[in-house]
């Protein structure tokens, strides 16, 4: 098992896909090529877009600026090789 390092720019639209990129998660239609949301159901979709919504606009999203200096981050995908 290998760790797999999601690139900031990762075009793929996997949940991990955005995470220097907040702000596309409160795109619907980019949530819905998430499978993420279709087990949480939609009212922990809501209230999760909702805190984002909040974080963003107040500035607490600031919390994780040392990411933005990052070009890949491991954020628990792993590579299975037999």
């Amino acid at each position: 098992m290998e760790p797999v390092l999601i690139p900031w720019d990762c075009a793929d639209g996997l949940y991990e896909a955005y995470w220097r990129r907040p702000e596309a998660y409160l795109d619907e239609h980019v949530r819905r090529g998430m499978s993420i949301w279709a087990r949480v159901g939609p009212a922990a979709e809501q209230r999760a877009v909702r805190s984002l919504r909040d974080d963003l606009a107040s500035g607490r999203g600031e919390r994780n600026r040392d990411l933005v200096e990052l070009d890949a981050a491991e954020l628990g995908e792993r590579l299975l090789i037999a």
